[in-house]
């Protein structure tokens, strides 16, 4: 590991250097390939050729623990005789800003680092290899400062194009420093690097006459702009980017601490640029210091994150919930850029455990996001600590304003992703090895949870979050909710325990089979005796503790699970079909509703607009779900701008519902071997459909009511099989093929739904 010579002030912001070396080559290149690594993130060059197409190389992970390391196999870049290799260097998330509350610099190091190993193989087999070492030069570039909360800072004057290739000349350099290299030991990826996966043209450039120029992409995003490098020598031109506009101005309020910056200073030439090593979230950019007319062709916004294949799709006759499931894929895009994240845009960034946890069932079919989280989760297995308990945020560092709020010990919904997201990646892969891979850490997490609650199986002894961000909840307080933090915290130890218990079969571990099987009955014995009044209500009459107690099939019988179904429909409709759940009830109200038979009920909470509802962010002209469901207030005024995201993943979990029961399509068996149809038509949506590329193929549904009459489409994939389930009760078990099923679209008698 090399880096710059010079010594640095770590105290203050630092320009980050550059490393190069020459090397000769034969004209016989049979292959070659570049493996490389850093310290902060790098980008390499051959003879003035970039390397490949990643962004922000070798990512986030645990250090301490993993580092990963890209390859590229740059044959083509190879010339006969000399040849030079130049790395560019930037902060990233080694010794840049993290968190907030106060500046989170250098929380893995002080000093940035690259690793690279080209290996060349001649047409006979002989093999050359250039290795980072003592030989090397390092040198300053064109980039002041490098953030990924603040941006970049560019001179473009003091970038020469020649500095990657043969002929330059770097004596005037400095030598470099061998530095030790992170303790953490070097992985290959798992899951695809980060990219430019789309380019967003303005749909709207506005001149304010002052000197500056706000531009709409039309769609809040994860990325960076590129931009005409139009202007004299040292004309700056400054880029600020944000998610809305508040009376038609950019609100930077929620932005905190994060600059979301660049900053170009001009050297006269025409052309393009954009920054390297930093990423943002925004719709809108504030461009000053151009001079003329800006046009459409002069900018252009780069989507950047992790290059996740899509795999699944859907559609309905009502083009508000096309909007919302739209909303809902661009906030998972935006939220996986390296690893899942809370937000893109503001001083935060972090990969907070809960939020992908309650969005995993739906990220699943959306995409392929199998290898992406399976290399996280072996950092959140990295992170967890002794006594099974794990920090809320993976990879994990001291964030004071945070540590300080949140006591070490198992915290419901977000420490049980140790369980809950293998579990919907194995549903949705069938790997067994995953599951494997991970079991030992979701033992860990509920057998702490199980030391903790003690003999009376009630969470009741650590600090929890609860229902986070209950909109009845005050605006200051998101820990505030109506529903008891012990009920929410019970409830999830109960299905985690069961869900670990079927781990556990799927393995074969039989004796871990029944052990957590029973915990798990204990559990909602437990559950049942605390919270489940006489009346068969419960001591929290909210929303979210019947959902959760419906969804986690937690009633003692089919007669207060009908009790209960029924007020958790007669709390809805008191709240006049507005949504009464934060992060923990929000993924299974609908759930619970379809599965209490209140589907019109389920319907009409998603189809209403008013606040709070799904579609009130629509019709308040979201294109990500927001952080709360009031982010912007019907005043057209920011909700709490120190903590207000218009890009979280939480809320939009409900596409796993509209997916499983609006299109109705999931999987029977893991690895959709047997595929579940089941459509379930209502409110005012009169066709739906879904398509999921499984791992056997293209699986489909579509559906079109005409009165009462309902046709159903469905192809199933070679090697899969499915079960048809239709609303008047019947039932196909079918092959491959495409099959056509009519029926009527009303509930057989007295059944709720299959």
């Amino acid at each position: 590991m090399i880096g710059p010579d010079w010594e640095e002030d770590s105290s203050q912001v630092r320009r980050p250097g550059r490393v190069r070396t020459g090397f000769a080559s034969t004209d016989d290149v049979a292959s070659a390939r570049l493996y490389i690594t850093g310290m902060g993130v790098v980008e390499a060059e051959i003879n003035g050729v970039r390397v490949g197409n990643e962004e922000l190389t070798p990512g986030w992970t645990s250090y301490k623990h993993r580092l990963r390391y890209a390859t590229f196999d740059v044959t083509g870049l190879i010339r006969p005789g000399g040849n030079g290799l130049g790395i560019w260097l930037g902060d990233g998330w080694w010794r840049g800003q993290l968190g907030f509350g106060s500046l989170n610099v250098n929380n893995y190091g002080e000093r940035l680092g690259a690793q690279a190993q080209l290996e060349i193989t001649d047409s006979r087999g002989n093999r050359t290899v250039v290795a980072s070492d003592a030989t090397w030069r390092a040198g300053g570039g064109p980039i002041l400062s490098s953030g990924l909360y603040d941006g970049e800072r560019y001179d473009a004057r003091l970038h020469d194009s020649r500095w990657s290739g043969p002929s330059f000349d770097d004596s005037a350099w400095s030598a470099v420093r061998i530095l030790p290299s992170p303790s953490g030991t070097l992985v290959a990826p798992t899951g695809p690097p980060v990219r430019v996966t789309q380019e967003l043209p303005p749909v709207s450039i506005n001149d304010r006459s002052d000197g500056r120029w706000i531009i709409d992409f039309g769609q809040n995003h994860s990325g960076k702009i590129r931009l005409r490098t139009k202007g004299g020598s040292g004309d700056v031109l400054t880029l600020r980017h944000s998610e809305i506009l508040i009376d038609g101005e950019p609100a930077y309020e929620p932005l905190r601490d994060a600059r979301a910056t660049d900053e170009l200073t001009c050297d006269g030439t025409d052309g393009f640029w954009s920054p390297r090593f930093t990423v943002h979230g925004y719709r809108y950019a504030e461009i000053t210091g151009w001079s003329g007319p800006l046009l459409p062709e002069d900018v252009t916004s780069l989507v950047m994150h992790t290059d996740i294949a899509r795999r699944g799709w859907f559609e309905c006759s009502d083009d508000r919930l096309n909007a919302l499931h739209d909303s809902a894929v661009w906030t998972l895009r935006s939220n996986i850029v390296d690893l899942p994240t809370d937000c893109p845009q503001r001083d935060e960034r972090l990969g907070w455990t809960g939020d992908v946890q309650v969005f995993a069932p739906a990220a699943t079919f959306l995409f392929d996001v199998t290898g992406v989280l399976d290399g996280w989760l072996r950092d959140v297995a990295a992170e967890q600590m002794p006594t099974g308990w794990i920090p809320l945020w993976v990879p994990f560092v001291d964030i004071p304003l945070l540590t300080e709020f949140f006591e070490p010990g198992p915290t419901a919904v977000w420490n049980d992703v140790a369980v809950l997201t293998p579990d919907a990646l194995y549903d949705s892969s069938a790997d067994l090895e995953l599951i494997r891979r991970h079991y030992p850490t979701g033992k860990k997490h509920v057998d702490s949870v199980e030391r903790a609650a003690g003999d009376s199986m009630i969470c009741t002894a650590t600090a929890q979050l609860g229902d986070w961000l209950d909109p009845a909840a005050p605006a200051d307080d998101p820990a505030a909710a109506l529903t008891e933090k012990e009920l929410v915290a019970t409830a999830y130890f109960a299905h985690s325990a069961r869900r670990l218990a079927a781990m556990a079969q799927a393995l074969g571990i039989d004796e871990d089979a029944s052990r957590y099987s029973e915990l798990s009955d204990r559990v909602k014995g437990a559950y049942g005796r605390r919270f489940i009044l006489d009346d068969g209500h419960l001591t929290s009459d909210t929303q979210p503790a019947y959902a959760l107690t419906t969804a986690f099939d937690l009633w003692p019988d089919a007669a207060h699970a009908r009790i209960g179904g029924g007020r958790l429909a007669q709390l809805v409709r008191h709240a006049d079909w507005t949504v009464g759940t934060g992060f923990a009830g929000t993924p299974v109200l609908a759930h619970a509703l379809t599965a209490a038979n209140h589907l019109d009920d389920a319907y009409r909470l998603l189809q209403n607009d008013a606040n709070p509802s799904w579609l009130y962010m629509i019709a308040n002209g979201a294109t990500t779900t927001w952080e709360r469901w009031d982010s912007l207030q019907p005043d057209g005024t920011l909700n709490t701008a120190s903590m207000t995201s218009f890009n979280h993943l939480a809320l939009g979990s409900v596409t796993d519902w509209m997916h499983r029961t609006i299109a109705g399509i999931a999987p029977a068996a893991p690895g959709y071997r047997r595929i579940r149809f089941a459509p379930r038509p209502g409110g005012t949506i009169t066709s739906a459909s879904a398509r999921h590329h499984t791992p056997y193929g293209m699986a489909a549904i579509s559906w079109e009511l005409i009165g009462d009459a309902l046709e159903v489409q469905v192809d199933v994939p070679v090697g899969a099989e499915a079960e048809v389930h239709l609303p008047d009760g019947g039932l196909h078990l079918v092959g491959h093929g495409h099959h056509v099923f009519n029926s009527s679209h009303r509930l057989a008698s007295g059944g709720a739904p299959s």
